[in-house]
Parts: C-alpha cells; structure tokens; sequence
C-alpha cells in the first residue's frame, strides 16, 4: 500500500482508516469497474527534456460503489506509480485511495506461458494427412527458454500444436492498466483526474537557418521534436514543454524499452507560446495536437527572418610550444569558420531558446540550397549571443612557424623565464578580402614585446590579432613574447 505517502499530522488515524477501509474492501470482493479513452474528458501533457513527462488524464467515471475498485486502462506504460495521484475534480476530497497497483507485463503469447506454469493447457493437434483434429491435456513445466509440458505418458519439449488456454489471468493486462482501490463519500457519477510522471515522452529542438547571399542575415525556422513511446496515446492533448535542466533522482533500476517509432510532419506555420517556470523556461502549443503510439512528431516553434549574423574565420594555437624549441608548428592550417548571432528583440529574435541542433544552409546561384555546417546550441536566454561552428573554411590557411627561442635563465623560486618569436602567414584564395582573428593561447606570465600589428589581451592567457587579408593574397604576422613560468 502506498498509505505512507499520505500521512498528515493525524497520521495515525489515516492509517488505521486506510487500514480498515482496504479490509473492508477485500473482504467484500468489490468488483473491478474499468474506465478507458472512451471515458475520457481531456488530457495535458507536459514534457521536459530528460525524458520525463507529467500526464493530467480527465475521466468521467460512474463509480457505482462506494468502495471502488477501479482499473484505469491505457495509461503509459512507463508510468512511474509511485508518482500517481487520483483526485476528483467534481468533489475535491470526495474519494480517498487506499491501494493502487500497476503490472507492467502485458499481455502477449511468452507472458501468458509464463503464466501458466504449473497449470493445466489443451494441446490442439492436427493431422496433416488426414485433417484431423485431436486435443491433449497438458501441464506447462516451464517457458523461459522454451516450452517444457508434461503429457499423461511423457514430457515433451517445444509446441507440438495450438496450446488452447483457459483464460487469461486477471494480473495480465492487454494494455497498460493502473488499478485503484479506495472509496468514495459523493456522488457516483464524477469527473476524476490522474495524475502521475512518466519516462517514454521526448522533445528536442531543432532549427535551420539560411544564409543570404552576402552571409550577413539569415532566416531562422525552429521546430520541436516530440517522440512518445511511452506505450500509450494522448488524444487532442494539451502541450506544454519545459525547457532546462531539472535534479532528478538517479534510480537503481531502470527497465528498457525498444520501441520503433513512426514519424509524421505538423507542418503548420505554428508558433509556441512561451513563460518563465521559476528557473526554466515553459512552452504553450497553440492547439491541441494527438500523441500517437510509437509516433516522432514535428511542430512549428518560430519562423523568422533577416536576422544579422557575423561570420568569423578564426585560427587557433596551442600553448605547447611556447616552453620549447620547435622549427615547423604546420604547413595550410585549417582556419575555422563561426556563425554569431544575438538573441535580441532589436533584431527581430528576443525569446528563449531551447537546447537543440542548429543547421545552416545556403542557396547557391541556382537557387539550390546547400548543407554548409551544423552545431549544437545550449538553453539561450534573451539577449545572449548564439555562437555556431560550421567547419574550417577551404580558401582560407595558414603556416606557422617559430622562429626564435631562448631560455632566459632560471630566476627567484625556479620561476623559468622563456623568449620566442613566431610568423604566421594568412593564405586567402577567395576574390575577395577576409579577416581572420588569429587566437594564442599563452601561458604563464607573459608580455608581447614585439609585434606587427596591435594584439587585444581578450583573457589572462589569450592574445588576438585581427588581421585583414588581401583578396587572392596573403598577409604576415609577426610576434615576439616573453613568458616566466
């Protein structure tokens, strides 16, 4: 009995009715009244990231006794139970639960065997020369790894027939069923809400953006994925999704579940509706939308347009080889490409943006659109910038090379003193100019004390240079740095 999750400050006297109640109960074989969709008034579910969901199923249930035992059918199959909650939204406080029971084995032909072990079966047999039907009682010695049944005169192995059963066992549901026993003090007739958490129900978020011709806006589509296989369907459900990162309680035991999924497109220009939860963000969808069974599902999230973005190329080093003696530090260096963009009213974004992958295409002069890169984005708040990597750009290299390197000695409490020079030669192939921010990490304490051109000290071991790059040319950059270690 889950009576211990319902103890107030007269804990003794709800145990001790609980108690008697579920007596009364068993003691009078109250018979099972099922309730399924048929039943059902409306369904909310809300899904978070993780793989959680929280399902609201509103029934309308004529429960004809005042002890009650109620099979709620159709709720999800990875329904955790501990989490279910039944009230009655006609007569708030009008029923209390006494005992509640789900058995997650459903019906197919391994779990009926299962079973049945120990009892009796009909062996159907036919004659394939003649036709004939003949029957054979038989008791099921075991199912896990094969069938073992034990005849009259003998024992055999495997199905030699059709095995007719009985019936089947009131444990052993066709669909996933929560069981409820407990009581009513109101009328019969009531709409009854469950409540519970559930793993089986996903989202994500997925978005694709398009380049302009001249890389400085683009336009952003953002869909949600949902994906339910969680063993049931929701039917003209209220949507709600939480975006964030919710503390849950690792489980000891977790029970797997494959399932193969269908996947269909919502291809409506539909926008979400979007508040703040306490530290998450929560997501309306404007209409109902049906969940299928084993179903991936997509909806429309945004759809904006010419947003600024900022292309950067970027060349990054290493903090390796300020220590040391190296000659060659690479030949056509792979220079970065990055896609910004701020997530700003001003520039016609300015919502929340939930985690997910972010696609980029670009339209070439025949107007098809090409895959250019994709990147994974994290929860973006208003007015923060989104930073994508696409790849490395292909016109645009580098050499790197140290030309210079001397120890300066060993000064007060073995702090080691180093000076290097390097040169990096910026390639550029395109027909017209590029800049390439050139990033350093530097460890230690250290100091530019020659240079070509001015460098920006973005972070204690970080120097950039911002170097223009001709079209169909290439441009030098030179330093010289001391480090103490």
């Amino acid at each position: 009995m889950n009576i211990l999750n319902r103890i107030s400050s007269q804990a003794l006297l709800t145990i001790s009715g609980a108690l008697f109640l579920y007596d009364s109960m068993a003691n009078a074989g109250t018979e099972e009244l099922m309730t399924t969709l048929a039943d059902q008034k409306s369904v909310a579910v809300t899904i978070y990231n993780n793989d959680l969901a929280l399902i609201k199923d509103l029934r309308r249930v004529n429960l004809v006794s005042s002890d009650f035992n109620l099979a709620w059918r159709d709720v999800s199959a990875q329904i955790r139970p501990e989490t279910a909650l039944l009230r009655s939204i006609s007569y708030p406080g009008g029923i209390t639960v006494a005992e509640q029971n789900f058995n997650f084995d459903l019906l197919t032909p391994q779990s009926l065997l299962n079973k049945y072990i120990g009892q009796a079966v009909t062996l159907l047999k036919i004659n394939p020369a003649t036709g004939t039907e003949s029957r054979e009682q038989a008791v099921v010695l075991a199912a896990s790894e094969g069938v073992v049944l034990k005849m009259a005169d003998r024992i055999e192995t495997g199905i030699p027939g059709r095995i007719i059963f009985e019936n089947v066992p009131n444990n052993l549901r066709d669909r996933p069923t929560l069981v409820i026993k407990g009581n009513r003090s109101d009328s019969a007739a009531q709409e009854l809400e469950l409540s519970y958490l559930t793993s089986g129900l996903s989202w994500k978020a997925d978005y694709v953006a398009e380049l302009n011709d001249t890389d400085d806006q683009m336009d952003l589509s953002g869909w949600v994925t949902l994906t339910n296989t969680s063993g049931t369907r929701y039917s003209r459900a209220k949507l709600q999704l939480v975006a964030g990162d919710i503390n849950r309680v690792q489980q000891e035991l977790a029970v797997p579940m494959a399932m193969r999924s269908k996947r269909t497109f919502d291809a409506a220009e539909l926008s979400m509706n979007q508040e703040s939860l306490m530290e998450y963000h929560l997501y309306h969808l404007n209409r109902p939308t049906t969940l299928a069974e084993n179903q991936t599902k997509q909806v429309s999230l945004l759809n904006v347009v010419s947003v600024p973005v900022r292309k950067e190329l970027v060349l990054s080093g290493n903090d390796y080889y300020y220590a040391s003696r190296h000659s060659d530090l690479g030949q056509k260096l792979k220079v970065s490409v990055f896609l910004q963009f701020d997530n700003r009213e001003s520039v016609r974004l300015g919502i929340p943006l939930p985690k997910g992958t972010m696609r980029v295409y670009k339209r070439d002069k025949m107007s098809n659109a090409h895959f250019v890169g994709e990147d994974w984005i994290d929860h973006t708040p208003i007015n923060e910038t989104v930073r994508l990597k696409l790849g490395q750009s292909f016109d645009v290299t580098a050499v790197r090379k140290q030309t210079d390197f001397k120890q300066l000695g060993a000064g007060n409490n073995t702090i080691n003193r180093f000076e290097s020079a390097y040169e990096i030669t910026l390639k550029n192939a395109k027909k017209e100019a590029v800049t390439v921010l050139v990033q350093e990490p530097i460890p230690g304490d250290w100091k530019i004390i020659e240079e070509s051109q001015s460098h920006s000290k973005l972070a204690s071991n970080l120097a950039v240079w911002k170097v223009e790059v001709p079209a169909e040319g290439s441009a030098l950059l030179k330093y010289r740095v001391q480090i103490r270690y």
